[in-house]
């Protein structure tokens, strides 16, 4: 079994140490200096997962790409995130990570995620100037599709149910929660 290492030092963590944590299945994200864990997502989670990802890749312009997690995103030395889906430019991805702001940040919400993801992600994004912000939560079903407008992220598009949105920023994606729920 895989254990996190001791760290001798009282400092924030940084890239560099997330980097040295052994996989052992679960995310440790980095929220200024901050470290997070959480666990391997449930089979709910990924079929969203998968399906926002598969809406999101057929329109996705070619400079860009879609990757579902676990993708490191690096924002600073000192943060770096694992998006559920995110885009960003082909030119910002390198062999580890996708190194500068995305294009588009999806988060599934999940029981033990629900802060992290309304409040600390969305903040943190905001804060480097994410354009485009998105949350599903499958428990409503709901899908929150939110745009950076003067540092702070507005309400887009929003659908809950069997109401089907489309999107046409940062490019065009429609999007049916009850279809990214449904176990067909």
């Amino acid at each position: 079994m895989a254990t996190v290492p001791v760290f001798g030092h009282r400092e924030p963590f940084t890239r560099r140490d997330l980097e040295s944590i052994a996989d052992d299945g679960h995310r440790y994200e980095l929220v200024d200096g901050v470290l997070l864990m959480s666990p391997s997502p449930r089979p709910l989670h990924q079929r969203v997962v998968a399906r926002v990802l598969a809406a999101v890749s057929g329109n996705c312009p070619r400079d860009c790409e879609a990757l579902p997690a676990p993708v490191d995103v690096v924002l600073a030395d000192d943060t770096v995130l694992i998006p559920d889906v995110v885009v960003g430019r082909r030119a910002d991805y390198t062999e580890r990570a996708l190194v500068g702001i995305p294009v588009l940040s999806v988060e599934v919400i999940s029981p033990s995620s629900r802060l992290i993801d309304t409040e600390l992600k969305r903040a943190r994004l905001a804060a480097a100037g994410c354009p485009h912000y998105w949350l599903v939560d499958p428990y409503v079903p709901e899908v929150l599709c939110l745009g950076l407008q003067d540092g702070l992220y507005e309400t887009v598009a929003k659908a809950a149910h069997d109401h089907t949105i489309t999107v046409d920023a940062p490019f065009r994606v429609t999007l049916n929660p009850a279809d990214l729920i449904s176990d067909y």
